[in-house]
């Protein structure tokens, strides 16, 4: 055996776990800024050694340069340890061998000779499908792409197909028109064939994410169960890689009735039309990012969806000649809507791949853009960066990026540096500057919102940093300023769309004054599902809150700050992003893992600027340069020094699965003193959850019962009381009568148990009054006879009189009776409500009309407000709130829950004509949808 200084030379089987370990060590030098420990075989690569997803990705690029192979990307995104990787490697092929060969330009898709149109006159996404597959029903949709199986295509009459399978499963299920079905699937022809299903079956779709990062399952299934739970979710879809996940889920949320895997859905050939459904219906509950509380669940109509796709395809000029690629996942609206519902509507056939695909290997992305001949492709702006300046050279050979024309940056902010680092890279590869398309989107707006102008190319402002963060002026100046800002323009509002900034009393601002950002238009959501604190901070009358601050120049908008993530301190309003940026490159920081905060000081109330940054550093001295290098960078970046400088572990920075750092979950857990925890394990946390969802689930029963016992004893009452009622209709006075009414509802309500909070703006007046309530419950009419003066009279459907006893019973107790559908019978009705006003008799109406399952405000009926308006009577508006959850229409299962009635100031018409009504109307709407804690839906 040769020999050279006495070390035996070993083969290159045997060096090559040394080698992935020395390549591991430089990269965690690299992360950690310095000296870190030899990593071993057997460490865990993410809990132990800190590589995350995007490390990973560098990883694998950094060994097939060391190894000159190309590397398998499912074995480097499923390993666990080195010693997996070093298998990967020892299994991997050539280099050369590996990459793929230059494919000739020609389209994939046939040209669309059998498209000639688009579904102008769908009213609902349903429709959008049933046109496509009726008129061009071979037509490819959808081309899904595997790294190990050959692509999938999917045509419109597949589609459909697939989807009234699933339909016709979840009619099976029981399933019922308006409930919400939760969908956790990975990017699949599954995924599409569920989401349209639930559509055609009645239902509404929530896309919910699956477990991706096993080190922070728990926070991830926490926050998926508060999904669950304020969505109400009746069904949950899932596959067999994340049932383990799925049943924790189920285990803990008491109104999920069952888990159905693909395969179930799928399990027969029958088929089913499905349920006819409006364009006012909800058609999706998109959850925001969020970062922490109670999650918002933005409601999606039919109507709201189909004018952003048709608005942002007028943007674009799409049309079936196009071809969209996208890896994008589903459950984030920018896929979701953005690639595939618009690729849908406009005929546009799309390349879908898993976002697993891009984070394995970011050149597939641009690959697929080569090969398909796309013209249209979007992605956030940490996209653009990595293939920018991660992919190394000979994964681009044969690139040709010339088709592609519509390049939309979105769904976090884009960067000036990016979109000229990705420019200039790929140019000589065809791709054109004037394709780079900022765009800026919520999913408030169902998604976009702005866009510039095409094939301009992006826009950039030069503005002084400190103008901004001292006047609160985007102040122009010169590129080489010292105290140049960068700020990409996003464009002008989409056609149909208005927006506008604000200042802190609602003032509109003038171009180039930062403020809050507000914008109104057709798809702009009614409100967050069940959250009337998020409602309430969203709407500002008929404009909508972005939670965004930024300007408006020259008429395009300029975004520079969230609202929440704004620092105020010394009255200026501290930008957290530009440190963030900065601290993010020093040497010994994790990239993209550093959070700036401004933290409320607990003995003086103010903001303290806390910077979070991830490093892996264990040296003192180390932690202690690195310290003084971010103060330093704060003053410089911030212009104030930062109070504290946390150096955290890898992962204590928390962020939503697009990304996107959670700045305010960041915060609650620092002022609560727990950012800074050690990991557990997966099979920890994993333990942790199936106890908590076990005592769920056990004491699940006990609520039952408790709720069965509360049934019993409330229609037990109601028996008595009605009893009770009938023979107060016997007393010769009406107005004893309706005192013991009064008296009767009040003991009932008391003897339930159900708790009742009366709130009232203002004492009542001398009468008389005309009371206008929101419609939610047939308990509705019990609570108000408990908290009304007694002398008002109730007006109800005529349809009530068809019987004569219940007529009888009803009189007796004023309740005046209208006609809502005969014209002349209702204009008669109406007359003799006006004379029953002037002659000083107090009405109580449900301009609602009547009362469904579904919450919302819905549109009000003008008898009310006509009567007020020409007997000049008070009107006071009554919020109901809760009484749809005690009894919901067509259920006959009351159930104990928290009732509150908010007695508005009383309101006035200003004349006695038809728009003073109207105005009268509309703020006495107003005034209800600000207690009724539910969306106020289209008029």
């Amino acid at each position: 055996m040769a020999m050279q200084a006495g070390v035996a030379l070993r083969s290159p089987t045997e060096a090559r776990p040394a080698r992935v370990l020395e390549v591991i060590g430089e990269l965690l030098r690299e992360l950690r800024g310095g000296e870190a420990p030899p990593p071993a075989l057997d460490d865990d690569l993410e809990l132990t050694l800190g590589i995350d997803s995007l490390a990973r990705m560098e990883l694998m690029l950094r060994l097939e340069q060391a190894f000159d192979v190309r590397l398998p990307e499912v074995a480097v995104q499923s390993a666990e340890t080195p010693r997996d990787l070093v298998q990967a490697v020892a299994s991997a092929a050539p280099r050369g061998a590996g990459l793929p060969a230059p494919k000739p330009t020609v389209a994939t898709f046939a040209p669309p000779a059998d498209v000639v149109d688009i579904p102008r006159r769908a009213r609902t996404l349903v429709e959008v499908l049933a046109w496509h597959a009726e008129r061009a029903p071979s037509r490819r949709h959808v081309l899904l792409l595997h790294d190990t199986q050959a692509p999938q295509p999917l045509d419109h009459a597949g589609l459909l197909r697939r989807a009234q399978q699933v339909a016709a499963a979840l009619r099976r299920e029981d399933l019922r028109p308006g409930e919400t079905v939760a969908v956790m699937l990975p990017t699949s022809l599954a995924y599409l064939a569920c989401f349209f299903g639930i559509l055609i079956a009645g239902g509404v779709p929530v896309p919910i994410y699956p477990p991706f990062r096993p080190s922070q399952i728990e926070d991830h299934l926490r926050r998926q169960a508060l999904i669950l739970a304020n969505a109400q979710a009746a069904l949950l879809i899932s596959d067999a890689h994340a049932m383990p996940a799925a049943h924790i889920l189920h285990a803990g949320a008491p109104g999920l009735r069952a888990v159905l895997t693909v395969e179930r859905l799928h399990a027969t050939d029958d088929g089913w039309e499905g349920v006819a459904r409006d364009a006012q219906d909800t058609a999706l509950i998109q959850y925001t990012s969020g970062s922490t509380g109670q999650p918002k669940g933005v409601a999606l109509t039919h109507a709201n969806l189909l004018a952003n796709i048709r608005a942002a395809g007028q943007a674009l000029r799409a049309q079936p000649h196009d071809t969209f690629v996208s890896w994008l996942p589903l459950y984030h609206d920018m896929g979701l809507i953005g690639a595939w519902l618009g690729s849908l509507y406009h005929g546009v056939p799309l390349v879908l791949m898993p976002p697993q695909a891009f984070l394995a290997r970011p050149s597939r992305w641009l690959r697929a853009i080569s090969e398909h001949r796309a013209t249209i492709s979007a992605a956030p702006n940490f996209a653009y960066e990595i293939v920018a300046a991660k992919v190394p050279d000979d994964e681009l050979q044969g690139l040709d990026l010339s088709t592609w024309r519509v390049a939309a940056n979105g769904s976090e902010p884009v960067h000036a540096a990016t979109i000229d680092l990705f420019c200039r890279r790929f140019a000589r590869f065809g791709f054109d500057p004037h394709a780079a398309l900022p765009v800026y989107g919520l999913a408030e707006c169902g998604l976009g919102l702005t866009f510039p102008p095409l094939e301009r190319g992006a826009r950039i402002d030069v503005i002084d940093r400190e103008a901004l963060r001292d006047e609160r002026r985007a102040r122009p100046v010169g590129a080489g300023d010292a105290r140049a800002m960068q700020v990409v323009s996003c464009g002008s509002p989409l056609p149909g769309h208005e927006l506008r900034v604000v200042d802190e009393r609602g003032a509109e601002l003038p171009d180039r004054d930062e403020g809050r950002i507000q914008f109104r238009g057709p798809s702009a959501t009614a409100g967050y599902v069940r959250n009337a604190d998020a409602n309430r901070a969203l709407f500002d009358g008929e404009w909508l809150d972005t939670g965004d601050v930024g300007y408006v120049a020259d008429g395009e908008v300029y975004l520079t700050s969230r609202a929440k993530d704004l620092i105020k301190r010394g009255g200026h309003n501290i930008h957290p992003y530009d440190l963030e940026a900065a601290a993010g490159a020093l040497p010994g920081v994790r990239r993209g893992c550093v959070a700036v905060l401004g933290a409320t000081d607990a003995q003086s109330g103010s903001e303290r600027v806390v910077v979070v940054a991830e490093t892996a550093l264990v040296d003192a001295a180390d932690r202690h340069a690195l310290r003084d290098h971010i103060a330093e960078l704060s003053l410089q970046v911030l212009g104030v020094p930062a109070d504290e400088i946390v150096l955290a572990p890898p992962h204590t920075v928390l962020k939503t699965s697009s990304g996107k750092i959670r700045r305010a979950a960041c915060r609650a857990l620092y002022e609560e003193g727990r950012l800074v925890a050690p990991a557990r394990a997966p099979a920890w946390q994993m333990a942790r959850l199936w106890v908590d969802a076990l005592h769920r689930r056990i004491g699940r029963p006990a609520r039952r019962i408790g709720a069965a016992l509360f049934a019993i004893r409330a229609w037990s009452l109601f028996g008595v009381g009605a009893i009770l009622g009938v023979a107060a209709t016997l007393l010769p006075v009406e107005s004893s009568r309706k005192h013991l009414a009064r008296a009767i509802a009040r003991a009932g309500l008391r003897a339930c148990g159900l708790p009742l909070r009366v709130e009232a703006d203002a004492a009542l007046q001398q009468g008389p009054w005309i009371f206008v309530s929101n419609h939610a419950s047939y308990l509705d009419w019990l609570v108000l006879t408990a908290v009304l003066p007694p002398e008002a009279s109730f007006v109800a459907k005529r349809e009530l009189a068809a019987r004569l006893p219940l007529r009888w019973l009803l009189e007796r107790v004023g309740v005046r009776f209208v006609e809502r559908d005969e014209v002349q019978a209702s204009v008669d009705d109406a007359r003799r409500l006006v004379a029953a006003a002037k002659g000083g008799v107090s009405l109580v109406f449900f301009p609602e009309g009547t009362l469904t399952r579904a919450p919302g405000l819905r549109a009000f009926r003008m008898g009310a407000f006509v009567a007020a308006a020409q007997t000049a009577s008070a009107v006071v508006p009554v919020s109901l709130k809760g009484t749809r959850s005690v009894l919901r229409d067509g259920s006959w299962w009351p159930r104990r829950e928290p009732v509150v009635v908010h007695l508005h100031r009383s309101l006035h018409a200003e004349g006695s004509g038809w728009s003073d009504a109207v105005a009268l109307r509309d703020r006495a709407r107003a005034a209800i949808a600000e207690s009724c804690a539910e969306p106020v839906l289209a008029t």
